[in-house]
């Protein structure tokens, strides 16, 4: 069984030069006034960064600057290597961030024993600074709170949730209907957060789609794909193949996904076969074809006699809210024009095709 010796003792008490953050500050900072009592749950140990009153006394990792009671710190390291039940420490909560209030030791030595979360008793204090940051927080936190969920969705625009409520209470009237009875809008929201919200999010995560969008969250794409797709009298700029994927109907979605399980989500992305003529410099071609050829997207290529030097047959991958014609042109100008030696490109996007094997 793990034991501290002396040498590790000193080690783990040792000082350090990470500081924590002082709660009085941060509260005064984001003028965090009005609290709500969250209960009893796991938090994160990378979330707690600071401690009330006693910022001073530790450094970053919580470990005494002074020593500290280090029999009491052995006993506690001891109690959770055996599984013991401890009691939960108290924190103070502002936004993402937790305050010690009580239970420093607790934290060091579940720090010091690599365990990634701790169980905590919870008072919120909320943000009223009147900033776009605490604004947004103060909307994921009320629109969590009102729907009775325990997971918060993060949006990066003002007056948005209004959308995600309304897909809520669309769900609860669709629910009671089919189940003959009056469903609660919090029964609701659970519900539509695990059969319509989670499976339409992990389509995005899985697609990377976020990349794409500077600044925005995937909860936000969630935000923007379903609110035109399911909300009446939305225009589109993208392409209708997204409808095979994700239906016009809210619980036909619903619906769709329930068919698979979480590991067998399709893509949101579709493939797109282009034909590019090149004409070449005579010189260059045999570069030019092995620079081609060398491209993962080139699946073949055909030096021919006439008005054109070069075919190339080339399958690309789109997500379901870009354009054909945005992908092709980035490959053809980004990857074949840039080639020393390419004079011209022509593309051609096939219709109807027939294939024999």
């Amino acid at each position: 069984m793990f034991s501290l010796n002396s040498d590790r003792l000193k080690k783990i008490l040792g000082s350090g030069r990470e500081e924590l953050r002082s709660f009085h500050a941060v509260r005064e900072q984001e003028q965090a006034r009005d609290s709500v009592e969250r209960g009893t749950r796991l938090v994160p140990l990378s979330k707690i960064v600071g401690t009330v009153g006693r910022y001073n006394d530790f450094d970053g990792r919580f470990r005494p600057r002074r020593g500290g009671d280090s029999p009491r710190l052995l006993g506690i390291i001891q109690a959770m290597q055996e599984g013991k039940s401890l009691p939960p420490v108290s924190l103070y909560q502002i936004k993402d961030d937790f305050f010690v209030l009580d239970g420093h030791h607790r934290v060091l030595a579940a720090k010091e024993l690599g365990i990634e979360e701790i169980n905590a008793c919870i008072l919120e204090l909320l943000p009223s600074a009147d900033t776009l940051e605490n604004k947004l927080y103060r909307e994921k936190v009320d629109f969590r709170d009102r729907a009775g969920l325990s997971a918060t969705i993060e949006l990066t625009e003002l007056g948005q949730f209004v959308h995600l409520e309304q897909q809520i209470r669309i769900h609860q009237a669709f629910l009671s209907r089919v189940r003959e009875r009056e469903v609660s809008y919090h029964r609701a929201a659970r519900d539509w957060y695990q059969t319509i919200y989670r499976p339409l999010v992990t389509l995005i995560k899985n697609s990377g789609l976020a990349n794409n969008f500077s600044g925005r969250t995937d909860d936000d794409l969630y935000l923007y794909i379903s609110v035109h797709q399911w909300e009446a009298g939305r225009a589109r700029n993208y392409g209708i193949g997204i409808d095979k994927l994700i239906p016009r109907d809210m619980e036909a979605f619903r619906e769709k996904m329930a068919e698979y399980k979480e590991q067998q989500y399709p893509e949101m992305k579709r493939r797109i076969t282009v034909f590019v003529l090149i004409n070449v410099e005579g010189k260059h071609e045999q570069k030019i074809m092995d620079r081609l050829f060398a491209l993962d997207e080139v699946k073949e290529l055909h030096s021919v006699h006439g008005s054109i030097d070069l075919i190339v047959k080339v399958v690309l991958q789109r997500d379901l809210l870009s354009s054909d014609a945005e992908i092709i042109s980035q490959f053809t100008h980004g990857m074949i024009r840039t080639i020393r030696g390419v004079q011209s490109t022509q593309t051609l996007i096939p219709g109807l095709s027939r294939i024999k094997e």
